[in-house]
C-alpha cells in the first residue's frame, strides 16, 4: 500500500472524506424514488437498502472534490450514477435468474421478473431526468453514452455466457461495457463539473475504466474463492449460471481434453452434478487460473493509479483513490 492504509481502511477513508456529500446523495436517492405507484419505491428501496460498496457514486463525489468543485451538482450526478447502476442490477438479476443479491433475496426473487425489469426502466428514466437537470451537455453525453455502452456489454455477454472457448479479448470487451464503462463515466464527470482540462477528464476516465476492470475480474475470481457473506452473493453463482468468466477461460485454454470436457458439460451445456463446483475450483487452481486472473486485476489497478499521477488536486483524495484501487484487488489475495 502506497501510504500505509490497509485495503478496507482505504474504502472507509473515502467514505469518510465525502460523508456529508454521501448523506446528501442518499437523501436525493430516497426523494427521487418516490412515486404514486407503491411498488416502485418498495422494490427500488429494497435493492438500494441492501447497501453495497457504493463505489460508483463515491467516485463522482471524490473526483469532483479532488478537482476543487464547490457546487452541488455532483450530488445529483452521484445519485444518477447509482440509479444507473441499480437499474442494471435489477435487469442483470432477471437475465441471470439470480435469487440472491448482496447477501439477501434479489428483487426479482421477491417481486417477480416483470416488476424488476419495469422498475429498472423507471430508475433509468430518473437518471436521465437528473442528467438533464444539471444542464450540461457534456455531462449528458458522458452518462448517456455510458448507459448505451452498458446495454451493449450486457447483450454481448449473452453470446459468451455458455462458451468456455470465448477469446479472452472478447471477455474484456464485455466487462469494459457492462462494468467498467460506468466506473469511467462516474469518475470523468467530476473534473468536467469542476471545469478542468480535457486531459484531466481523460485521466479520470482512465482511472475509472481500469478500476472497473480490476473490480470485475476480482469479483469473477471471488465467485470461486470467497465466503458467501463477504461476496454478497452465493459462491459459485457464476458457475451455476454458466458464465464464461476469465478464470474459466484461462482454465479451458490451458486444460487437457478431460478438463475441457468438464467445462463443456458444466458451462456450455449447463449439465451440473453435485461436486462439480469443487471440481471446477480444483481445475482452476491446478491451472493457476485464479492466481493469474488476480494478477491481471492487479495490472489494471496499477494502471488506474498511474492515470491519476498526472492530475493535480487535493492530495488526500488522490492518495485515497489510489488506495481504493489497491483495495479492489487485495480482496482476491
Amino acid at each position: 500500500m502506497q501510504n500505509g492504509l490497509e485495503p478496507i481502511d482505504a474504502l472507509q477513508r473515502l467514505h469518510d472524506l465525502v460523508a456529508d456529500d454521501m448523506a446528501a446523495v442518499n437523501r436525493e436517492i430516497v426523494a427521487r424514488m418516490s412515486s404514486e405507484v407503491p411498488l416502485i419505491p418498495k422494490l427500488a428501496g429494497h435493492i438500494v437498502a441492501a447497501g453495497g460498496k457504493r463505489l460508483r457514486p463515491l467516485l463522482t463525489l471524490a473526483a469532483s472534490r479532488m478537482c476543487g468543485y464547490e457546487g452541488r451538482n455532483h450530488i445529483e450526478l452521484a445519485a444518477c450514477v447509482e440509479f444507473i447502476h441499480t437499474a442494471t442490477l435489477l435487469h442483470d438479476d432477471v437475465v441471470d435468474e439470480s435469487k440472491m443479491r448482496r447477501g439477501g433475496d434479489s428483487a426479482n426473487a421477491l417481486f417477480g421478473n416483470d416488476a424488476s425489469v419495469l422498475v429498472g426502466d423507471f430508475l433509468f428514466s430518473r437518471s436521465f431526468q437528473l442528467m438533464v437537470q444539471i444542464g450540461s451537455l457534456e455531462v449528458l453525453k458522458i452518462l448517456s453514452s455510458a448507459s448505451a455502452t452498458i446495454a451493449e456489454g450486457e447483450v454481448l455477454q449473452l453470446s459468451t455466457t455458455n462458451n468456455p472457448a470465448t477469446p479472452v479479448d472478447e471477455y474484456y470487451e464485455v466487462i469494459r461495457g457492462k462494468t467498467a464503462a460506468l466506473f469511467a463515466a462516474a469518475a470523468r464527470v467530476g473534473p468536467v463539473l469542476a471545469g478542468r482540462s480535457n486531459s484531466d477528464a481523460e485521466a479520470f476516465d482512465s482511472y475509472g475504466m481500469n478500476l472497473g476492470l480490476a473490480f470485475q475480474i476480482v469479483d469473477d475470481v471471488l465467485d470461486y474463492d470467497a465466503d458467501q457473506k463477504s461476496l454478497g452473493k452465493s459462491v459459485g453463482d457464476d458457475f451455476k449460471e454458466g458464465k464464461a468468466t476469465l478464470p474459466v477461460l484461462l482454465a479451458f485454454a490451458r486444460g487437457d481434453e478431460e478438463s475441457r470436457k468438464f467445462w463443456r458439460r458444466t458451462i456450455q451445456e449447463e449439465k451440473q452434478e453435485p461436486g462439480d463446483l469443487d471440481q471446477a475450483i480444483a481445475y482452476l487452481k491446478a491451472s493457476n487460473s485464479l492466481e493469474d486472473s488476480a494478477k491481471a486485476a492487479r495490472h489494471f489497478a496499477e494502471d488506474a493509479k498511474e492515470a491519476l499521477s498526472s492530475v493535480s488536486g487535493d492530495l488526500e483524495f488522490s492518495k485515497t483513490l489510489c488506495d481504493v484501487a489497491d483495495f479492489c484487488v487485495e480482496r482476491a489475495f
